[in-house]
């Protein structure tokens, strides 16, 4: 229960400090439990402004995050019901999202890049072997333990995945677009190789600075991508890897199950 003290918001057992972020339908806090002084994050819901599809959304997240355990995917600690509202008790991470990362330091060297590619394999190995696809993975998305090159990384806000057995396809438009596999974006049956080409969109951010496409709205994008014969790295990325760049075209190549 949430209860207004002199010193903040109580909300359960946590007292609420400052604003972390905010979206649409939520608001994120900064907290810390009363007793033991554990931080978390606490990210408010108010449920009048979700419809049915949206509420199906969160119910789909807290069923997700409640099932799975690892380093590499934000842990739920708890979830605080009341009239009106649904807290979701977060873990913290005080290195704020991979894209204020990217915003501070623009392009990283190969070796960061790596380690945060590793860690968001190994988060989305164990959505895999759950039958789970994200659908929204971005910069944003992507949460950091410390502010350092040696954060753990953790996949973060499952509102859009969804589970999809294998082989199995689904068709609805949903993520985000500079990071949105064309299948998705043309509105065609997809599978689990969609979330590959996101990862390829954040790997070539990192390592670049810029996103591997852009367009003024969701359709001259997908003509870009469409109309693009082979990926193009800016003159300034011109002593990256050989491996690093085939690993890029390789997870933005349009067909995945074509060699």
């Amino acid at each position: 229960m949430a209860q207004a003290t002199g010193r903040g918001r109580v909300v359960g057992d946590y007292l609420v400090g400052g604003q972390i972020g905010s979206g649409s339908f939520s608001v994120v806090w900064h907290a810390r439990h009363r007793v033991h002084g554990t931080q978390v994050a606490i990210k408010e819901i108010v449920m009048g402004r979700l419809n049915k599809k949206l509420q199906e959304s969160l119910m789909s997240e807290v069923s997700i995050l409640k099932r799975i355990n690892h380093p590499n995917i934000i842990r739920l600690h708890d979830i605080i019901e009341m009239p009106g509202k649904i807290h979701l008790v977060l873990e913290y991470c005080k290195g704020g999202d991979l894209s204020m990362y990217i915003t501070r330091n623009g392009s990283v060297h190969e070796a960061t890049a790596k380690h945060f590619m590793q860690q968001l394999a190994a988060g989305l190995k164990v959505l895999r072997d759950n039958n789970l696809i994200h659908r929204d993975l971005k910069p944003q998305n992507l949460l950091l333990s410390t502010n350092d090159d040696n954060a753990v990384l953790k996949i973060a806000d499952f509102g859009f995945a969804r589970s999809l057995q294998p082989r199995g396809l689904a068709e609805t438009m949903c993520g985000s677009p500079l990071y949105m596999a064309p299948e998705i974006m043309q509105l065609q049956k997809y599978d689990a190789k969609a979330d590959l080409w996101s990862v390829g969109a954040i790997l070539f951010q990192l390592v670049t600075g810029k996103t591997p496409f852009t367009g003024n709205n969701h359709l001259q994008l997908l003509q870009n991508i469409m109309k693009s014969t082979e990926l193009h790295f800016p003159v300034e990325s011109k002593n990256l890897s050989s491996d690093c760049k085939d690993l890029c075209q390789k997870l933005l190549r349009r067909n995945p199950g074509i060699p």
